[in-house]
């Protein structure tokens, strides 16, 4: 087991197939407290329910004198689920990449008399621990992996939109294997239903939700959607390389250009 960086992204690399790896990290979640929402090995994703950081509760007096009793009284106003994507690489090994996603209760209104829950960044700290932990699961000794996680990592560069055939485009300055990986951790920590990829032609199968507009929208509504929901949209999105620079365009599902404003928007997203 390696971990191996590229800007601020990490991941690790094993030497054993990704269907022997399956089992070992599905139980790496379940010992760590979670739930799997989502378990698909052909598809190379796990994903699990959202939870609790119960580490960032206060661990005061009054706490530890009632918290056995009414743990559920007390909330850190935070939750976090995490998305494990595993790709096979050529000489047999599996890339095993760790993204978070995380959702905060703010006041709704001006009296704080209710809330909602509105998405917060992706923590890269938090993907980097968890990384470290599942080394830990599969040999590594805790003080190794503690040095191996240390060592600092540079930002990556920037992508920007740009438009090609009339079309929305994200232009990368890095070659394939760069950009695919970012592709794939950005659409892993926005929540992105990747339905299958195929790295060979350099593409995600995706659906996509198109926003409603309502800013009130809360937690359970963003998990379960709406009685009316509109249902989600299927789109390709395609990674082309040419020597150090990647476009990434969005296709819908038979491979051409779109003129909706979701191209647009999903290329805003990544």
């Amino acid at each position: 087991v390696r971990i191996e960086r590229d800007g601020n992204q990490r991941w690790l690399v094993i030497k054993r197939p990704a269907d022997q790896l399956w089992e070992p990290v599905r139980d790496f979640w379940i010992q760590n407290g979670f739930t799997l929402a989502l378990d698909q090995p052909k598809v190379g994703i796990m994903e699990t329910d959202w939870a609790e950081n119960r580490a960032k509760l206060p661990q005061d007096i009054i706490r530890a004198t009632i918290g056995k009793v009414f743990d559920s009284l007390y909330s850190t106003g935070e939750r976090d689920k995490f998305r494990t994507r595993l790709e096979r690489a050529s000489d047999g090994s599996t890339e095993v990449f760790i993204s978070h996603r995380g959702m905060i209760e703010v006041y709704s209104s001006s009296n704080k008399d209710s809330t909602i829950w509105q998405p917060r960044p992706a923590d890269p700290e938090l993907e980097t621990e968890f990384l470290r932990r599942l080394m830990v699961q599969l040999g590594v000794s805790e003080e190794q992996s503690k040095a191996i996680v240390a060592v600092p990592v540079q930002l990556p560069p920037s992508a920007r939109i740009a438009t090609v055939n009339g079309a929305p485009a994200l232009q990368l300055d890095e070659g394939f294997d760069r950009a695919w990986r970012r592709v794939g951790l950005a659409l892993d920590r926005t929540g992105f239903t990747v339905e299958d990829r195929d790295r060979s032609n350099g593409m995600y199968f995706v659906r996509y939700v198109a926003p409603t507009g309502d800013k009130k929208e809360g937690f359970f509504s963003k998990m379960f959607g709406p009685k009316d929901a509109v249902p989600p949209l299927q789109y390709r999105i395609a990674v082309r390389s040419e020597g150090n620079a990647s476009t990434v365009t969005v296709q819908n599902a038979s491979g051409a250009p779109e003129s909706s404003a979701n191209p647009h928007n999903i290329s805003r997203v990544l």
